[in-house]
């Protein structure tokens, strides 16, 4: 198994939160670089987030302050905490990793995470 596996979306109110996590523990592979992207329905995949080994997070303006990306103890694995949820951070989100020695690359499915009352 090298795909990236997502978990945690689900239907959150407005100003909710929801934690995603994405592993690819089973891969032979270590990714220095991981990320979420998002996909909202009519528009094209975007940046979320995106981490490097030993670095800081970085984030896109739109959630920057409110969500929290973190890499975990388990080799391969990260979660993004999302605070203050609202309507237009409905969307599939997508897990992303990369070895850029490899230069091998590999998206999750995606986990839909829906923002509504």
């Amino acid at each position: 198994q090298v795909q990236p596996v997502e978990s945690g979306g689900g239907l959150v109110q407005p100003g909710g939160s929801l934690r995603l996590s994405c592993t690819a523990s089973d891969s032979i592979f270590t990714f220095s670089y991981m990320a979420w992207y998002r996909q909202a329905p009519g528009e094209e995949r975007e940046l979320v987030a995106s981490i490097r080994s030993g670095g800081s997070a970085n984030y896109a303006d739109f959630v920057r302050g409110r969500f929290t990306l973190s890499r975990g103890d388990v080799r391969n694995s990260m979660s993004l905490q999302m605070n203050s949820l609202k309507p237009e951070d409905t969307a599939v989100y997508y897990c992303y990793v990369k070895n850029d020695l490899r230069g091998v690359e590999f998206w999750g499915e995606g986990t839909l995470v829906t923002v509504s009352s």
